[in-house]
């Protein structure tokens, strides 16, 4: 084996989740070469890949399919945000949700329908049809957390994400 898939599985094993551009950028290493690696570490059984939302994430093998998708949105800053919201404030209102995060509601609905797409969210509706939010499977999902942290880029996304928003609301 060489060094350098070394150094990729092991960024992957200590980073579950983490998208390929953001493999290339943290162990500085060429695009071609990144992928070169990750075939071979494919083909030995050391990683397994998702492509969910536009990004391709790598995971060592022991995570199952529920905690590869949970852990691929919520390498997403907002979506954490928007997760840890409903874990500590418990069923929520979306109005709730984006007041207390200043976020849009389109950004919201964005998160929500991957958050509930892999099971972490879950939209119940009462005989009026109002939603309410509720986690699908809080202990489960804060063992994820605390295992992962967005990337600097992932943020920086979220971040101007938030400010467009921002932006945005105070124009109309």
């Amino acid at each position: 084996m060489t060094h350098q898939r070394d150094r990729i599985h092991e960024y992957i094993a200590t980073h579950p989740g983490e998208h390929f551009n953001g493999l290339t950028r943290r162990l500085g290493l060429a695009p071609g070469q990144v992928q070169y690696h990750l075939k071979e570490l494919q083909t030995q059984g050391r990683i397994v890949e998702l492509s969910l939302y536009g990004r391709t994430h790598y995971y060592t093998p022991e995570y199952d399919a529920w905690e590869r998708g949970a852990i691929a949105v919520l390498r997403r800053e907002t979506a954490r945000d928007i997760l840890f919201y409903v874990l500590e404030q418990g069923p929520s209102r979306p109005n709730a949700v984006t007041e207390s995060l200043g976020i849009a509601r389109g950004t919201l609905e964005w998160h929500l329908n991957h958050l509930a797409e892999q099971n972490l969210i879950e939209k119940h509706r009462d005989t009026n049809n109002h939603v309410t939010l509720v986690a699908a499977e809080p202990t489960e999902t804060a063992h994820l957390l605390e295992e992962i942290t967005p990337s600097l880029s992932d943020r920086m996304i979220d971040r101007f994400t938030r400010l467009v928003d921002n932006l945005l609301a105070e124009e109309s």
